[in-house]
């Protein structure tokens, strides 16, 4: 009777045993020496590249954010762009922008009649808000990224906001474009990608910056 039983139970726990391996390998053996590979090559991106202000952690600058006005107190409006910072590009991830839980694109075509109108709108804006024409507005203004969380954004960008955040901040055009050229990264490995301007690495120390007395 236990013969039987015996040989229908072997496979059974030949299995069990690879389960249980494989879950030791796989699930910690590999992760804590890639983790520790990492810690070791890489510590501040492995760290999430973290952005800390008095010792706490502010931001990450692997992920962008909004530079926004503070809301009036008792009234939900919508965000107003903050003129005194460097703005990042628009974001779908979440109904507000830079969600890193709703990370995403809007999935429009480029033909899409909603996505064309919302580019032109987006344009008429930034133009206002930075005061240049429209057709100065770089592309990377008035559209997305993949992800929603891209913290980067052309240097055409970033130098058409310069003489916005300088006015604001009362600082001389010359110092913010001289520290939006410190910022300026080129592509990756040399040949991948374009060169660009992290905004939250630029604001954090653009934050530094005491303002000019009036």
């Amino acid at each position: 009777m236990f013969g039987p039983l015996a040989r229908l139970a072997r496979p059974h726990l030949a299995a069990l045993r690879m389960l249980l391996v494989f879950t030791a390998l796989t699930g910690v053996v590999y992760p804590l020496v890639v983790t520790g590979i990492a810690q070791t090559a890489f510590p501040g991106r492995a760290g999430g590249a973290l952005i800390e202000e008095h010792g706490r952690p502010v931001a990450s600058s692997r992920i962008g954010q909004n530079f926004t006005l503070p809301a009036p107190r008792g009234r939900r409006t919508p965000a107003v762009p903050d003129p005194g910072w460097f703005q990042p590009r628009p974001s779908a991830a979440g109904p507000a922008g830079y969600d890193p839980t709703a990370s995403g694109a809007s999935n429009l075509g480029p033909n899409n009649p909603d996505l064309v109108r919302t580019v032109r709108l987006r344009r008429l804006a930034v133009a206002a808000f930075d005061r240049v024409p429209p057709g100065r507005v770089p592309p990377d203004a008035v559209t997305a990224s993949g992800s929603g969380l891209d913290p980067d954004i052309s240097p055409a960008y970033a130098y058409e906001q310069v003489a916005r955040v300088a006015a604001a901040r009362r600082l001389a055009p010359a110092a913010v474009r001289r520290l939006v050229a410190r910022h300026v990264h080129g592509r990756t490995l040399g040949f991948l990608g374009r060169p660009g301007v992290n905004v939250v690495e630029l604001n954090h120390e653009l934050g530094h910056r005491p303002a000019a007395k009036p």
